[in-house]
């Protein structure tokens, strides 16, 4: 006879047996958690149902209410606003761009086939009518240019020099690709253009310089915190260092976000597509314009150890012929303009991929002629904070190496110097200094940049300074120069020439910008080997060529300031400007004025002056007794 399954009807309720009565309240518990549960239920599904309208919705409030803000925004103070309506006119431009590709582009592809084909077929014929055009355009206006001045006609002196020098150390002549070398020339010298040249260009790089400035000065929040505010005032270590920290971050950020490799993606396509250059070398050498020689190397990390000669030499190139974004924050913080360091930057790396096909010519075929064949990650960052994080661990190796590299070369100086001077006190030669060496043996090759010969020996010492120590010495030495001459100090001192002219300071500041130093050789070196063992002796044959490239591309880009430097800013009425300012202090358009006033100033007999031009026009003699207090000239003497 079977028993009788085990339910929980047939347990009594008793003490001895409570199980009935825990199931049903346990039971109980589950409706009642099931009924409050439904409605989130109800609206998680219609969540995950209606996903795509409500983040519809959202974003459209969201553009709503910003759209809201920029009106506002513009309609308070649209001068105030001008930098948030660049930045919107770009990414209008940019979304409009990427919409037309997406929807329309194989439409306008098929619509422009006819035309295509009949260019293809007339190509052959019309890239040599093109190429000679632009050619003769380039030639016609550096010769107008050059023509409108004895400087200028020096810095194009210097740049055809410098190039065929570089021609000449070519290792191999007969296999020259001429069109990546006039391309990338051309595109260094259009950027130029319309940084330098036009109005629009040079003010939204001066807007970039001065956003960067207060960009960097958030830095100071940080760094106040954790040193104090006495101490970033009077220490380098503690105000240039962690802007490194910063900047460093930033990218890191950007990086991981794909900004950067969107940028450097751009920016290679143009180069690959004008220069017919790989894009494993288009890429590093775009990429070397935000980031660091080294770091620009991880972009194309998995590809480097299949990269011909030519392309490791050209990658070389480019890590020497420009700085990184973290590096350039701390030469602003030294005061060198951030508007030509970002210039420089940006017209150095069509120019050095041209001249590294100029000094090593392609001989072999590269397996990435397409872009199909690179991809760029975007990191290891799984978040925005390690991101962050990542970037500001990362700075700590930058700045210990500029710390270390700047006490190191900065002692060295100093006890070569000593020496130089011991030697030189031997045989009755005083004040015997690298720095005076440097400036009688590099002093031909700084006046080529189109410097007056007056300034030609303070660029040559700091050309020498830069190539034999680094470019942080050689601005750090630039920017005090710089601070004499704003200050107002006079321009002659006890000792010589103190500082250079605002012509000759651009064109120094485009000179120094890159990381070509002999320090950078082992930096180079042992980045390259670690990451290709296996070529370590053709990375060491090939090195000092790429040393010698990126130095000569950075002069190449200094002759273009010179070639393309206007004056913007300057006082041309000085009677006016001194009735209007506070003589009690100098600055450099003081200098300038009372310089003037000097000139125009006829002592006559009794004691009495006279004044020619507009300063007749005023009573300088009071402005006369002012500059006297401040500088001296011969005609103080009598007032």
């Amino acid at each position: 006879m079977e028993e009788a399954p085990v339910t929980m009807e047939t347990i009594p309720e008793t003490d001895e047996h409570p199980s009935r009565l825990h199931a049903e309240t346990r039971g109980r518990g589950s409706v009642f958690l099931d009924t409050i549960c439904t409605p989130c239920s109800k609206t998680r599904d219609c969540c995950k149902t209606y996903n795509k309208v409500f983040k519809k919705i959202f974003l459209g409030v969201l553009f709503a209410a910003y759209l809201a803000y920029f009106i506002t925004a513009c309609w308070l103070n649209f001068k105030r606003a001008l930098t948030l309506v660049i930045f919107n006119c770009a990414a209008v431009v940019v979304v409009a761009c990427t919409l037309i590709k997406n929807w329309w582009g194989p439409k306008i592809v098929l619509l422009l086939s006819p035309v295509t084909k009949h260019l293809q077929t007339a190509w052959p014929r019309l890239k040599w009518i093109l190429c000679l055009s632009i050619l003769t355009g380039l030639i016609t206006w550096m010769i107008i240019e050059a023509s409108q001045g004895q400087e200028k006609l020096l810095s194009l002196c210097g740049y055809c020099v410098y190039i065929l020098l570089l021609f000449a150390f070519s290792k191999h002549h007969r296999h020259v690709y001429w069109r990546a070398v006039f391309w990338g020339l051309a595109l260094q010298f259009l950027f130029g253009v319309l940084i330098i040249r036009t109005e629009p260009g040079f003010q939204a790089f001066q807007l970039i310089g001065a956003q960067v400035q207060i960009f960097l000065d958030f830095t100071r929040a940080g760094s106040s915190f954790v040193f104090g505010e006495k101490l970033i005032k009077e220490s380098f270590a503690f105000l240039a260092l962690p802007i490194v920290v910063f900047f460093s971050s930033v990218i890191s950020v950007l990086y991981y976000l794909g900004i950067i490799q969107w940028v450097v993606y751009k920016i290679s396509w143009l180069l690959q597509v004008t220069m017919n250059t790989t894009i494993a070398e288009s890429l590093s050498v775009a990429g070397n314009i935000f980031l660091g020689m080294t770091e620009s190397l991880m972009l194309i990390h998995p590809y480097l150890a299949e990269l011909t000669s030519s392309e490791i030499h050209a990658v070389m190139t480019g890590g020497f012929s420009t700085i990184s974004g973290s590096v350039l924050g701390a030469f602003v913080s030294f005061g060198i303009d951030a508007s030509s360091l970002v210039a420089a930057s940006v017209m150095a790396a069509p120019c050095a991929l041209a001249m590294a096909k100029l000094v090593y010519p392609e001989v072999e075929d590269s397996k990435f002629q397409k872009i199909e064949n690179v991809n760029i990650s975007c990191g290891e960052a799984q978040n925005l904070l390690e991101a962050a994080s990542t970037g500001a661990a990362m700075s700590v190796e930058v700045i210990a190496s500029i710390a270390a590299n700047l006490i190191a070369f900065l002692a060295i100086l100093a006890f070569v110097n000593s020496a130089l001077a011991w030697l030189g006190q031997l045989v009755n030669v005083t004040e015997l200094s690298f720095q005076m060496i440097c400036s009688y043996v590099f002093m031909p090759g700084a006046f080529l940049l189109g410097t007056s010969w007056d300034d030609a020996a303070l660029v040559a010492e700091l050309l020498g300074t830069k190539i034999f120590l680094n470019e942080f010495v050689a601005y750090q030495r630039l920017s005090s120069m710089r601070k004499m001459r704003l200050d107002g100090k006079p321009e002659w001192g006890k000792t010589g020439k103190q500082w250079i002219s605002v012509r000759s300071e651009i064109i120094t500041t485009f000179a120094l910008c890159g990381f070509a130093n002999l320090g950078s050789t082992g930096i180079m070196l042992g980045v390259l080997t670690s990451l290709i063992p296996e070529r370590k002796s053709e990375i060491s044959r090939t090195i000092l060529r790429s040393l010698f490239t990126g130095v000569f591309v950075s002069l190449i880009n200094s002759c273009i300031a010179g070639i393309l430097y206007v004056s913007r800013g300057e006082i041309t009425d000085c009677p006016k400007f001194l009735s209007t300012t506070n003589l009690n202090t100098t600055n450099y358009n003081i200098y300038r004025c009372c310089k003037n006033l000097f000139a125009s100033t006829v002592a006559e007999s009794g004691g009495s002056f006279s004044f020619t031009g507009d300063w007749s026009k005023v009573n300088s003699q009071q402005y006369l007794k002012q500059c006297c207090k401040h500088y001296v000239d011969k005609v103080c003497g009598n007032v």
